[in-house]
């Protein structure tokens, strides 16, 4: 069999297996791995060419680490640095000790233990990356810091094979492994200088040349990844470390959001071969005599590292939710671990049977915290109340950012500050509105503040954070985190609570929108479908009739008119753009329709879209001009439309009469919307419909008109 026809099969046999965990439920990984076992040679048999799979193992591995240093943010390493590195270590040291204390206690000898104690230490940053990118936790706080911990123990694991490569290469050249490894030193200094003028003199004037085609960016971008970590694996660091390192070369350009997006399909598609590459290389033949064994390995990994990183976050000031999430991530052992028990049996320092038992334990283990991970919303539900201990009076580290400002009064609770929360919270700061903004990503807090918009750190997936809104004077509590089973959550728990606001939720699809819609919120927000109308409008307005080259010194521009506009609501005759711009208003479009030449006693409406014409210099005065705000009218300014009860009292000169005889809105300016006679209610009613005494009207109206309802009628 061919290795063309190898791969082939392989292939095959992992699209079956994803079809299949799909179909069950089961997180893709998994798939992945059990495609793995079943082509290896303790089942099918179909892998043969290990070097070719390995390979694109290999190169899947560089893409993947090759892209988190793309995206990692230095001012990130400055937030998370100290928790990062506090975590990373502690956890390396405490797993250790406690697993070399479990190895003696079975009876292995000193140098298995360590070995064993070694790869219970290393999490793995590959399956941890993927599953929280998968469910969107990778820019969370949680998220960033398990990233930070997780590179800390990824360089401790590359310093771990550097030491056995070193005693190696010092073993076998017989020479003092201290020279050998103040060579190891001195080419991984040299590699780190080297890149750093790279970073500062080439790669930013280099990448804007090449940035002209998108082929030749994504070309240079792969080609950057696999020379720094192939460089870095011949200077004896490692692949891995070098593709962070290239990553890293390249995320303080413009361009990394672009080489990011176009890689992740690749990354995704190569990483299938290393799942099934590590489920192929399973060692079955010693399982039955290891099971004991690494069955209490599997639960000191599973729920030991994880309490140790709750207790060292706990003792730092973080919350018990943030520490609970970041610390089941360090629930499995990673690739670095089968690696440094290969080169140990390599160097003969373990036996095939200890290298079997770690690596059961990372089958075990990589299979049950895959679960951990993405039920981590429900689990942490269940063992809330136990974690309390591992959480500070006072979690200051979370808190902090909440207690530096007061906020007396607030209109709205804005829940997500992404790009649309950001914007929909700046429209509402421009309409007078107080509003307040609640998001659990630093960099977003951040961003807010710099644009004067009060921010509160908060996870809405955790509940205690929705007791901690402000929610005494809001009017508004609106989402737009667009996480169904947060949004919904959110909902309910409002309501539970009594909130007399109203709540809106962001949805990102037509059938999300339709899943909100039958949980009864006020409103449902659709920026994608609002945004693909408004689109639709302009490429059907008449802009585009009119945009033609002529010789004439005149040109037309088109214009929306905005909600908050000081010509929102006016007639064309009243707005005077001829007499302070000089330009006329040729053509509106409405609802994709367009009106040319409009008739001067138009009423121009929000999102319509006027067509200027003019001198060119006019255009754009006229332009400032209908973009210009106006000033929102004060709380008291402002009419408020409400309901009220209104009763017909006994006697009342309103019985007997239809509500078009009461002259019900020319007398008291208001609207029936309903009356209960009874057990009867009349919903909409017509002008025909007679009033009884005794009746209760629900009425729509304004203040002033109930003012004047109060003396006919019983409120």
């Amino acid at each position: 069999m061919g290795s063309f026809f190898e791969i082939t099969a392989i292939l095959v046999l992992a699209a079956v297996s994803g079809v299949a965990g799909l179909r069950l439920r089961q997180p893709l990984i998994i798939a992945f791995l059990a495609a793995g076992i079943l082509a290896g040679p303790s089942c099918l048999g179909i892998i043969r060419s290990y070097d070719q799979v390995e390979l694109f193992a290999h190169i899947g591995i560089a893409l993947l680490l090759f892209i988190v240093g793309l995206r990692l943010d230095l001012g990130l390493i400055r937030t998370t640095g100290p928790v990062a590195l506090a975590t990373g270590l502690g956890q390396v040291v405490f797993t250790s000790i406690i697993g070399f204390a479990i190895a003696l206690a079975m009876g292995m000898d000193a140098v298995s233990a360590a070995y064993v104690a070694v790869a219970l230490t290393f999490s793995s940053t590959i399956i941890i990356v993927k599953l929280l990118s998968d469910k969107k936790e990778i820019d969370s706080l949680h998220g960033k810091i398990a990233l930070g911990f997780l590179i800390v123990q990824d360089i401790m694991a590359i310093l771990a094979l550097i030491a056995l490569a070193t005693f190696d290469t010092g073993r076998s050249a017989e020479t003092s492994p201290y020279i050998a490894m103040a060579l190891v030193i001195v080419k991984i200094t040299g590699l780190l200088v080297g890149i750093g003028l790279l970073m500062r003199y080439v790669l930013p004037a280099l990448l804007k040349r090449l940035a002209a085609s998108n082929e030749m960016l994504i070309l240079f971008a792969i080609t950057w990844a696999m020379l720094i970590s192939a460089l870095s694996d011949q200077l004896g660091l490692s692949k891995e470390v070098g593709a962070f390192l290239a990553g890293i070369s390249l995320a303080s350009t413009e361009y990394r959001d672009a080489i990011g997006a176009r890689l992740v399909t690749l990354r995704d598609f190569l990483l299938i071969f290393f799942f099934i590459d590590l489920g192929a290389r399973m060692e079955w033949s010693t399982v039955g005599s290891q099971i004991g064994q690494a069955g209490i390995f599997s639960l000191f990994v599973l729920v030991g590292n994880p309490l140790i990183v709750l207790a060292i976050m706990g003792a730092m000031g973080y919350r018990r939710r943030t520490s609970f999430l970041a610390g089941l991530t360090v629930a499995q052992i990673s690739e670095f671990s089968l690696i440094v028990a290969a080169a140990g049996l390599a160097l003969g320092h373990i036996s095939p049977q200890t290298m079997g038992l770690i690596t059961l334990v990372g089958v075990v283990t990589i299979l049950a915290s895959t679960y951990l991970i993405l039920y981590s919303g429900p689990i942490y539900e269940i063992f809330s109340h136990w974690l309390k201990v591992f959480e500070r009076s006072n979690p200051y580290r979370e808190a902090r950012c909440n207690d530096c400002f007061v906020m007396p009064r607030v209109d709205v609770v804005l829940v997500g500050l992404g790009s649309y929360g950001r914007e929909l919270a700046e429209n509402l700061l421009e309409r007078g509105r107080q509003i307040i903004g609640v998001d659990f990503d630093p960099q977003a807090l951040e961003f807010c503040r710099s644009r004067g918009i009060p921010v509160l750190y908060g996870d809405m997936g955790d509940p205690e954070t929705h007791d901690g809104l402000p929610l005494t004077s809001a009017r508004w509590v609106v989402s737009t985190i667009r996480n169904p089973e947060v949004d919904l959550h959110l909902l309910r728990h409002l309501r539970e609570k009594g909130f007399a606001g109203r709540v809106a939720l962001t949805a990102r699809t037509k059938e999300e929108a339709e899943q909100y819609l039958r949980a009864n919120p006020h409103v449902v927000l659709r920026p994608f479908l609002d945004a693909a109308e408004q689109g639709a409008d302009a490429l059907t307005g008449a802009w585009h009739d009119l945009n033609q080259e002529t010789d004439w010194p005149v040109a037309f521009r088109e214009i929306r008119i905005k909600s908050g506009s000081a010509f929102a609501g006016h007639v064309i005759r009243d707005i005077p753009l001829r007499a302070e711009a000089g330009v006329s208003i040729v053509a509106v479009s409405r609802a994709g329709r367009v009106l040319f030449n409009p008739d001067p006693q138009i009423q121009l409406f929000p999102s319509d879209r006027v067509v200027i014409m003019g001198p060119p210099d006019d255009l754009r005065q006229a332009e400032s001009m209908i973009h210009r705000v106006v000033d929102p009218a004060t709380e008291e300014e402002a009419e408020s439309v409400s309901l009220v009860e209104a009763r017909v009292p006994a006697g009342s000169v309103r019985a007997g009469k239809t509500l078009e005889q009461t002259g019900f809105r020319q007398i008291y300016g208001s609207t029936v919307i309903g009356i209960r006679r009874g057990d009867e209610y009349i919903i909409s009613p017509g002008p025909d419909v007679r009033l009884e005494a005794g009746d209760v009207l629900l009425v729509m109206g304004t203040g002033e008109s109930f003012d004047l309802l109060r003396q006919d009628f019983q409120l």
